[in-house]
């Protein structure tokens, strides 16, 4: 019977994190399914998906992932998920959608967006952000681009109106485009 593995790792980054980890994976009879992997300034951050066949692989995982985060410097945290949480039957429907924005540089961006999304039941698929600096004045500058589902209930018209609304209180520019 398969079992099913959600895993997140995090290091300074260097060559081999990726092979590291999936070393570890492969030697327990692992298959990942699913994953994400991003270089954060110079953290090296990855989330995965995997599966095995193997019987009783709770003990070696947890004993090499701890070998992994002695030997390579790394934070691991992995835990079991049920079939139904790896491969669920009903997704939510709802429209998709992109969302970027860009602006100076202040706290509160992401919050802000991210509170009137929750409040609205809009789930945020993909997030990614990042901080410039504008080549001509030095000035730190923001970017975030997501992508999103938004439910049938939520007007695409009200949608537009309160991120526009809250773009300005923000002060950062915002477009919204339908996929």
């Amino acid at each position: 019977m398969k079992t099913y593995f959600i895993l997140s790792a995090i290091g300074k980054d260097r060559p081999g994190i990726v092979a590291d980890v999936s070393e570890v994976i492969y030697e327990c009879g692992g298959n990942i399914e699913d994953s994400s992997m991003s270089l954060l300034r110079n953290h090296f951050a990855l989330l995965l998906l995997f599966s095995t066949e193997r019987e009783e692989v709770n003990q070696k995982l947890s004993s090499d992932l701890k070998r992994l985060e002695w030997e390579k410097n790394l934070s691991v945290f992995f835990s079991p998920v049920t079939f139904e949480e790896a491969y669920p039957r009903i997704r939510r429907e709802g429209d998709h959608f992109k969302i970027n924005t860009s602006g100076i540089d202040h706290g509160g961006i992401v919050f802000r967006v991210c509170r009137y999304l929750a409040d609205q039941g809009i789930n945020i698929v993909d997030m990614k952000t990042h901080r410039i600096l504008s080549a001509e004045s030095g000035t730190p500058l923001f970017e975030m681009d997501m992508d999103i589902e938004v439910p049938h209930s939520v007007s695409e018209e009200s949608l537009r109106a309160n991120l526009h609304r809250l773009a300005n209180e923000l002060m950062i520019d915002l477009v919204l485009r339908r996929v």
